[in-house]
């Protein structure tokens, strides 16, 4: 592993919006008619979150750790797998430093959501609350995103070496 004081990683995640599920984002239930499809909660905004953490350190994505095909984890809350993204890079010696998201949305309206999605995720990564950045927009109408088909979201995150904490 590299001696870098600080990494960079970058995650993206996207899910169609059906009917029947709870729509969650960020560790939050949003009111909504229409929820993400998936085999986990299907938390875009965690996905993408804890594959950022995992790029940052050079590790497999979160398929690897949380194959769709294994039914013990089906329904699985995605804050265990930002989580289990949090843990990884521990081990191999790094820190959360800050998180930075976009979810990318037609509806529901997101803002009134987002303080509270930064707390749920802040105590996940054990990171205070000011270093995580959640914006939401919209796709224009452009797109499978654009007609409300589904939600995305992309995350970059700072990662500092343990030893340069001290």
């Amino acid at each position: 592993m590299s001696r870098l004081p600080f990494r960079v990683g970058y995650g993206y995640d996207i899910h169609r919006l059906v009917a029947g599920r709870l729509l969650i984002l960020g560790g939050i239930k949003i009111d909504s008619k229409l929820g993400l499809e998936g085999h986990s909660d299907a938390d875009c905004l965690t996905h993408a979150i804890a594959d950022s953490i995992l790029g940052a350190v050079g590790l497999k994505d979160i398929g690897h750790y949380f194959p769709p095909t294994d039914p013990s984890i089906a329904g699985i809350d995605s804050q265990q797998i930002l989580k289990k993204a949090v843990e990884e890079a521990f081990a191999i010696g790094y820190s959360i430093g800050n998180v930075d998201a976009s979810i990318i949305a037609e509806k529901p309206k997101i803002i009134a959501y987002v303080a509270s999605m930064k707390d749920v995720l802040a105590k996940t990564m054990g990171i205070d609350t000011e270093n995580v950045g959640i914006k939401a927009t919209t796709h224009e109408g452009l797109g499978d995103l654009g007609a409300g088909l589904g939600i995305a979201a992309s995350s970059v995150c700072l990662l500092i070496k343990n030893e340069a904490l001290s």
